[in-house]
């Protein structure tokens, strides 16, 4: 039984929780199933808004589905929530994705 398949039959039975939805969309991700992705670590965040892991993962599934605008806002969300619980480093890698998403939005000028 893959991972995959374990979690969902623990979701089935009843569990549910904030490391079960975060390790769910984790593997939907690695699949590339990034609307079952989104919903499990959205679900994640509902648990635990404070959940930086799940926010980074979360916009990392919106980036890769192309939701570019969805993704950086969920970066700078992702940014406040690990800054206010002092997980630096996390807030830091989202950044760097958030300004990586910033200059895919921002159209070069025109000589550039």
């Amino acid at each position: 039984m893959s991972a995959l398949e374990t979690f969902e039959k623990m979701l089935a039975s009843g569990k549910d929780n904030v490391l079960l939805r975060f390790s769910l969309g984790n593997e939907y991700l690695k699949l590339g199933r990034l609307d079952d992705a989104c919903a499990h670590l959205q679900a994640a965040l509902n648990f635990d808004p404070r959940y930086s892991a799940a926010w980074k993962a979360l916009g990392k599934a919106l980036s890769e589905a192309g939701k570019l605008t969805e993704a950086r806002e969920t970066y700078r969300q992702g940014i406040a929530a690990a800054e206010a619980k002092g997980d630096l480093q996390a807030a830091k890698e989202m950044a760097v994705f958030a300004k990586r998403i910033d200059k895919q939005l921002t159209p070069p000028l025109a000589g550039e």
